[in-house]
Parts: structure tokens; sequence; C-alpha cells
């Protein structure tokens, strides 16, 4: 196994404690024993979950500033990934889960019950439901999304929800920069731009990983998101 407390430091600058290694281990073992019930990780080897889950989403805090009360909406969730792991190493975020999934979301409850994270918020709905919603349209400094849609769908999902001058930041893997490219037209018409690209290397993890930020630079237009489901099947060009 890596070790993870300089691993997270290497990776991302995050210095981690004891306490909050205990978390990570109390999350591993809880999101193992819910794995036997529902499917939430094709991942179940313990050193992976420590890398391809844990230190993944922990690779967002090479962007994401630390040591600020941030209001972060993590998008498609899952299992928790990215927010889970950006709460416990940075607990002055304050977190809001959207999971489309009923099961999925209500397993992110309980685990944010059993960790005892406060600040958490979870919500059992579709990103155009709650892109919509005055109670989270453009109220958040980052929005962040890992393995949930390609870029053109994922920015009509993500940048409703940041305030002008906030940001959304996509995990993707080697697609990443061609994905980002092909995006740039529908990343306008939301009122955004391509800020920059940053690529991730994972101890251990010889594919490659990138972090696309946009920028938020004006309100997103009020027909943006459209309806659930039309981002997917007829993704923005401009």
């Amino acid at each position: 196994m890596i070790d993870f407390q300089d691993a997270a430091q290497s990776l991302a600058g995050v210095s981690l404690d004891r306490d909050q290694i205990r978390t990570f281990e109390s999350y591993l073992e809880f999101l193992l024993e819910w794995n036997q019930r529902i499917n939430l990780t094709s991942i179940t080897d313990r050193d992976e979950i420590w890398v391809k889950h844990f230190l993944d989403s922990l690779s967002c805090l090479k962007v994401i500033p630390s040591g600020r009360e941030l209001r972060v909406i993590d998008v498609g969730t899952g299992a928790g990934f990215p927010g889970i792991p950006l709460k416990i190493a940075v607990p002055e975020i304050r977190l809001t889960l959207v999971e489309s999934v009923g099961k999925k979301a209500e397993f992110c409850k309980l685990l944010a019950g059993h960790l005892q994270l406060q600040g958490v918020t979870i919500l059992h709905a579709r990103a155009e439901e709650v892109g919509c919603d005055p109670r989270y349209r453009e109220q958040y400094d980052w929005a962040v999304a890992r393995a949930v849609a390609r870029l053109p769908v994922l920015a009509e999902y993500l940048l409703p929800l940041v305030k002008v001058g906030g940001r959304t930041l996509a995990q993707k893997g080697e697609s990443g920069p061609e994905e980002a490219e092909t995006a740039a037209g529908a990343v306008r018409l939301l009122g955004g731009k391509l800020e920059k690209i940053v690529p991730v290397e994972l101890p251990r993890i010889a594919e490659k990983r990138f972090l696309i930020l946009m920028e938020k630079e004006t309100a997103t237009p009020s027909k943006y998101p459209r309806r659930a489901g039309a981002p997917s099947k007829k993704p923005l060009s401009g």
C-alpha cells in the first residue's frame, strides 16, 4: 500500500492528520460493506480504493484552494467521489452532493452520518433539476464532477450552478483535452470559458488523467440547463 499521507502531500499539497486518515479508513470499510448490497464501485481492492478513489478525488485540490469556506457542489457523486474525500481533507468546505439514483443518494446520507461530517447536503435529484432551482442555481464557488458525462454535456450540468467568477472542475481521463476542444462552443453559450487543463499523475497508475477547469464569466442564460435528459440527448455545440 502507498503511504497515503505522503502521496496526498506530494500530489495536491494537502496535509492530513491521523484523525483524517482514520476517517478515510472508516469510509473504505463502509464502502466495501455497502458495496455487497448495492453496486457502488467495481473497485474492491483496498489498495486500489486508496489510489483510484481517494487520492484521485484529492487531486482536485491541485486547483481548489484549501483553508477557505467555499461552497462546493459535486454532481453525479455516486458513492461520494470526489466530494466526500474533499470534505474530509478540507472540513471548511460546505458541500452539496447531487445523485439521481436513490440508493446511492441514501448511501451518501448514511455515509455522512457515519463519518460525522458537518455541513454536507445530499440531494436526490437530476443535475438539470438542481440547476433550475433558485436555491442552488449560481450559488456555488465550485462545481465538480467525475466520470459523469462528456464535457459538452457536463458543462450544461455544472456551469449553471456556479456564481459568476466561480469555477467548474471536470475530472477526465485520456480524452480530456479532446473533450475540452469539442465543448468550447457549449461553454461559451453557458457563460463560461475554458481556463486550463491540468495533468494528474497518480502513483502506480499508467493512464493519463486531467482536471478540466472552466471559469464562469457571465450569468448562464435562463433557458439552460434544458429539461431532464435533453443535454445528453442533444449536447450543445455552440
